[in-house]
């Protein structure tokens, strides 16, 4: 049996939360820190411009993307 590529929504949950106190979560699968990438997305003259970050688990790979003003999954 394969395990799944992403995150099930408590572990996102639970990352998420972690990210917006302000640490840099553990992966749910490896208990290991996760890697922070900062993306832009869009142009800055439009309306859907967003800062996010993406989490990277060095270990398994799986990675989860935030919407830093809303805290939110993308």
């Amino acid at each position: 049996m394969t395990e799944r590529a992403q995150f099930d929504a408590d572990e996102q949950r639970v990352m998420r939360e972690a990210f917006a106190s302000g640490a840099i979560p553990a992966c749910p699968r490896c208990d290991v820190a996760m890697t922070k990438r900062s993306i832009g997305g869009g142009s800055f003259g439009l309306g859907y411009a967003r800062q996010r970050e993406w989490l990277i688990c060095p270990k398994c790979h799986r990675s989860a993307l935030f919407d830093v003003k809303r805290g939110t999954r993308n």
